[in-house]
Parts: structure tokens; C-alpha cells; sequence
């Protein structure tokens, strides 16, 4: 015996909210759109911009800001690499695979998530500054990883590693082991499994990690800042040194590095855009393909 059925109009009558609501709701969302981020990104590139091209191009090749952004990118082509190495190690093992610990590993995955980028930096002075626990064996090998380039690497890598994995393990786990397995009873080697059914599956989401990754590599503070020490023209990365630049009052310079890293995000945020479509479809299929 079936219960009582809804006529269409009931349904949409719940489901649809007033015409004046909506347009209240999309008004405010506006404002507050263009309160926090259309005015702040217009005033840095207007900051930037406001003193003339000549001294907009001088703060950007002075010395110190291209040795800082040298260093944001060799953190940044340096952690990325290893995150997507891991990633895709990590959600491969995770979606493909059962065994004791995957829970573990998964709640270690997200732990940057949760500890605070300064904690992290912290954690890294304890463990590798003069007075931590392999500190006394760095200096008797003349090695330095605090207050260098290492740590600054090492603190990237922190920070990053989950974004890859995360973008990779829902869309892995809802494409399941079928074709990987098929492969396999038709005599592909786990390199061939790889290259030829799960790369092409996951092309999509991986990029999508990895513009995300490099985002937040070249734009870490927190945790950079601990590890860096704070050398001028040494272990300062962009974020770094916009700093130093607006505490000297150096104001047209400070924008005019920030508007570097605000290029970036609109750029990144254009490419996520573009690809988080593509993420998305290829996600609906592979749970479309998964009902069937």
C-alpha cells in the first residue's frame, strides 16, 4: 500500500523559496564578495600601481625580492613534486587497497589541516634547530636545516602534502579496483596498470591537487616564517618579505610583490575553475559507472 503521493506544484512550492528572498540572498552574498575580496584585490593592485610603472618594476627586481621569490619558487618546485609523488601513492594505497592502519592513515593525512602552520614550524625548530634532538649531529656534519633553505623546504612540504591525496582518494575510491584488476588478469605489469587505466582516470583530479598544492606552497607564512629566521636576501620567501617591506613603511614595494602573489591566485583560481568542471564530471561518471 503506497502513501500519499505530492502533486508538482507541492513539491515546487516547497523546494522554491520567494523571489524577493533570492534576490536578498544574492545581494548580500555580493556585498560581501565585494567587501572581502573585490575591493581588497583592487586596492593591491591599485597600491602597487599608484607610484608608476618604474618603481612598481623596481621593487619586483630589487635584490632582496628576487632572491625572495627565487626561494618561493624552489620551495614550490620542490614540495609540489614530492606531494604529488606521495598522493598519489597515498590514495592508491588508500582506494585500492585494505589493510590495519588505513584509518591511521588517513587522519595522519589531514593532520596540517589541524595543527596550526606555526605549531608545524615549531615542531621542525624542535626537532632540527642548535637545541633540538639531532641538532648537536647537524652541527658536528656542518649542516644547517633551521634558518635555511631545508627547513623552509621541509616546513612547504608540511603544509602541502594533504592536497593532492585528498583530491585523489574520493575520486579513486569511487572508481573502485575493476578495471585496475581487468588489466591484470589480461597480463598488464602494475607500471602498464598505471600509465594506461588509473593515470588517464585521474588525470583531471590530479592536476586539480597540484594547482592547489603550489598555491598554498608559494604563499605560506606560518609555518615558513618559524623556520626561516628571517634573512634578508637568504630565507625570505614572497610572503616573507611583503612583510618586512610593509613594516619598514616601504608601502608602494610591499604591493607591489603582493600583487604577485594576488596574480597567482586569480591565475589559480581560473585554472581551478576550469579543471574542478572536469573533476566533477569525471567524478559523476565514475559513480554512474559504480550504480550500474
Amino acid at each position: 500500500m503506497s502513501g500519499p503521493s505530492l502533486s508538482p506544484r507541492a513539491v515546487t512550492g516547497a523546494t522554491t523559496e520567494p523571489a524577493w528572498l533570492r534576490r536578498t540572498l544574492i545581494a548580500v552574498a555580493l556585498l560581501f564578495l565585494t567587501l572581502f575580496l573585490f575591493v581588497p584585490l583592487a586596492t593591491v593592485f591599485f597600491e602597487a600601481l599608484k607610484k608608476g610603472w618604474d618603481v612598481y618594476l623596481a621593487a619586483i627586481v630589487e635584490d632582496d625580492a628576487r632572491s625572495a621569490i627565487r626561494l618561493t619558487l624552489i620551495a614550490a618546485a620542490i614540495s609540489v613534486p614530492l606531494n604529488l609523488v606521495f598522493g598519489v601513492a597515498a590514495a592508491w594505497c588508500i582506494a585500492k587497497f585494505d589493510f590495519r592502519g588505513k584509518s591511521l592513515l588517513l587522519t595522519l593525512i589531514d593532520l596540517p589541516f589541524s595543527v596550526s602552520p606555526v605549531i608545524a614550524g615549531l615542531i621542525f625548530v624542535l626537532v632540527f634547530g642548535l637545541q633540538g634532538w639531532f641538532g648537536e649531529w647537524l652541527r658536528d656534519h656542518d649542516l644547517k636545516v633551521i634558518f635555511a633553505v631545508p627547513g623552509i623546504v621541509l616546513a612547504t612540504v608540511f603544509i602541502t602534502f594533504p592536497f593532492v591525496a585528498r583530491e585523489l582518494i574520493p575520486l579513486m575510491q569511487a572508481q573502485g579496483r575493476e578495471q585496475e584488476e581487468a588489466a591484470v588478469v589480461l597480463g598488464a605489469s602494475g607500471w602498464q596498470v598505471f600509465r594506461r587505466v588509473t593515470l588517464p582516470n585521474i588525470k583531471w583530479a590530479l592536476l586539480y591537487g597540484v594547482i592547489l598544492c603550489n598555491a598554498r606552497a608559494m604563499g605560506e607564512f606560518g609555518a615558513v616564517s618559524v623556520v626561516s629566521g628571517h634573512i634578508r636576501g637568504q630565507t625570505n620567501t614572497m610572503p616573507l618579505h611583503i612583510e618586512i617591506l610593509y613594516n619598514e613603511y616601504q608601502f608602494a614595494a610591499a604591493f607591489a610583490v603582493s600583487s604577485l602573489l594576488a596574480g597567482l591566485a586569480l591565475v589559480t583560481l581560473g585554472l581551478k575553475y576550469l579543471v574542478e568542471r572536469r573533476v566533477k564530471a569525471q567524478l559523476s561518471s565514475a559513480r554512474q559507472d559504480d550504480t550500474h
